[in-house]
């Protein structure tokens, strides 16, 4: 295991995901500024989404042919031009164009995946792939209280105090401008910590197959590819696991809409105490998968994390809305987040070992972009079944992510 450059690219990552948490809860209020509707703003979010189905797969099979460093430059850079179009939005159709432009950039995640997969053995895989969950528990714990920071008027007093008036006086006349442009800072440094730190890891002169030369979610020839998947610890249980991946994305993502709409309307908490709730959500990721994943792995097989992960994920969804104050709605919480926290690094290792060596990349890229799917289907499904009862969206999403508990059986029984 290549110690250094998994620190490397944890960082690359984690500043980069700051960025993204710094943008993502501001949309709903930048987008208001141009009179945008309630669809509107669902669309903001989903079209990111959208694009990472089409593009994760192209630039992860891009980065097993040119490899991993190009397109990680490539993404960071995009992501840098996303942000300071953000900040300069002076419309709904520009604002709308930075999502368009971020989502088809959005390939740093799946390729930094493969890249870990590149530099970890089939041991130290699982805990390799929950650095990629600690840096998003991270990102979307700091990043939301930045972009509070930054907009927040104590801070504009504070730098006109300082003696920048003028600047603080275009701060206040453009509220989101100063987000973005430090979130494309960020996204600035992860690409120079590539640029400058990151070795590459695939070797560029060698011959590989055309197999996923032309890689679309969208075509039965590439489900036919994947289904023929033999990695060294193939079990051809590759299609399985990749929709697993796409009912867990999916099931995290309904609580975006539907559980600020329960804790307001059915527990009378406060925007404040939501965030809170999100707030700890994100701890128990960064404490799981930062620093417990290992010994979990080192004890207990991953196939067998997975599914106690899946469990916890759906009994703590089920237990959602039988929840009668905040201390009952954190332990349920908690339940979930921890099982997310299990199943997301195992089955995204699990998932890489199921990938040729010469097609992680690939893989990896198929599986973000129906994880994305997943995350704009989520929101959508979660806010309309609320909108009929306010428990139902809870316990129908638990019975639909309860498929993936019967996934990881069924990967048990496989020799």
């Amino acid at each position: 295991m290549n110690k250094p450059a998994l620190a490397t690219v944890f960082l690359v990552v984690v500043i980069d995901l700051l960025g993204f948490g710094i943008v993502l809860p501001l949309l709903p209020f930048y987008a208001q500024e141009f009179a945008a509707s309630a669809v509107m703003i669902g669309l903001l979010y989903s079209v990111y989404s959208f694009m990472q189905l089409i593009f994760s797969p192209i630039w992860g099979s891009w980065s097993d042919r040119i490899g991993r460093r190009p397109i990680m430059l490539l993404s960071t850079f995009g992501a840098v031009i996303a942000y300071i179009i953000f900040g300069l939005a002076e419309s709904l159709g520009v604002l709308f164009f930075s999502r368009v432009i971020a989502g088809m950039m959005g390939g740093n995640i799946s390729t930094a995946q493969a890249y870990i997969a590149d530099v970890t053995d089939s041991e130290n895989r699982a805990r390799g792939m929950g650095l990629i969950g600690a840096a998003f528990g991270i990102g979307f714990v700091v990043g939301p209280a930045s972009a509070t920071a930054l907009i927040h008027p104590s801070f504009h007093e504070l730098v006109a105090n300082a003696g920048f008036v003028e600047f603080a006086a275009w701060m206040g006349e453009n509220r989101f401008a100063l987000p973005g442009f430090f979130a494309a800072f960020l996204s600035l440094c992860s690409f120079m910590m590539v640029l400058f730190l990151l070795p590459e890891t695939v070797d560029t002169t060698k011959e590989r197959p055309a197999a996923f030369r032309r890689p679309s979610v969208f075509t039965p020839r590439f489900w036919r590819l994947l289904s023929e998947q033999k990695g060294k610890s193939s079990r051809g249980y590759l299609i399985p696991l990749v929709i697993g991946f796409f009912l867990l994305s999916f099931g995290e993502s309904s609580l975006y809409s539907s559980f600020p709409l329960f804790a307001e309307g059915q527990l009378n908490m406060t925007a404040e105490q939501v965030g809170v709730q999100f707030f700890y959500i994100g701890i128990i990721a960064v404490v799981v998968q930062g620093f417990l994943i290992k010994p979990l792995t080192n004890r207990y097989a991953e196939e067998k994390l997975f599914m106690i992960g899946n469990i916890l994920m759906v009994i703590g969804l089920g237990l959602i809305p039988l929840a009668y104050n905040t201390l009952t709605l954190a332990l349920f919480l908690g339940l979930m987040a921890i099982g997310k926290s299990l199943n997301s690094p195992t089955i995204t290792s699990l998932i890489s070992k199921e990938a040729e060596e010469d097609n992680v990349g690939a893989v990896m890229g198929a599986a973000q972009g129906l994880s994305g799917l997943g995350r704009m289907i989520g929101p959508t499904w979660g806010g309309a079944l609320f909108a009929v009862y306010f428990g139902l969206p809870f316990a129908a999403t638990a019975l639909i992510v309860a498929t993936t508990i019967w996934i990881a059986i069924g990967l048990m029984k496989k020799p």
